[in-house]
């Protein structure tokens, strides 16, 4: 829409991602991203931290539950999405406002970390060969040798499935 805020954060998540389903049955996972600048200061030749900020994102349908399956607490994430703001009145009758992520695209930043994107098949889209198969049970690991059905994994790698 014009007129909307579109930004983009990089952090890290403060927690596993929390999927849901809404009463009419729409997924929506809720996280929160903690972004903290990182300044140099040169009179003392020394790194400092920033205040955090701390902003709680929502995402929905079939990304929410690939955000919910492929992401977790500490992965360092890169989200683009549109700035909302909301007030609402506390039990206690105080009015507080608070800004949150709607976002848009999410994915693993991969400054310090390896990952591997599988692609999730899209049944129904005409014409389009390459969305009308499922995943082939073949490997399809490169530079694994033939039959061999396990991806090397270490502790920095994490599929994706987006």
């Amino acid at each position: 829409m014009v007129g909307e805020t579109v930004v983009t954060v990089v952090g890290n998540l403060t927690d596993d991602p929390e999927i849901r389903n809404t009463p009419s049955g729409e997924a929506v996972t809720h996280f929160t991203v903690a972004s903290t600048p990182r300044t140099f200061d040169r009179q003392s030749n020394e790194w400092r931290d920033a205040d955090t900020l701390f902003l709680r994102c929502s995402v929905w349908r079939k990304t929410a539950e690939h955000v919910a399956q492929s992401l977790t607490r500490g992965t360092r994430v890169i989200v683009q999405g549109r700035l909302h703001q909301r007030t609402y009145e506390t039990r206690e009758g105080e009015k507080r406002t608070v800004i949150e992520l709607e976002a848009l695209e999410i994915g693993p930043s991969l400054r310090y970390a390896d990952a591997t994107v599988s692609k999730v098949s899209r049944v129904g889209v005409p014409g389009d060969s390459l969305f009308d198969t499922a995943p082939s049970a073949s490997n399809d690991t490169p530079g694994a040798p033939d039959g061999d059905k396990s991806a090397p994994h270490d502790h920095n790698s994490s599929t994706f499935p987006f």
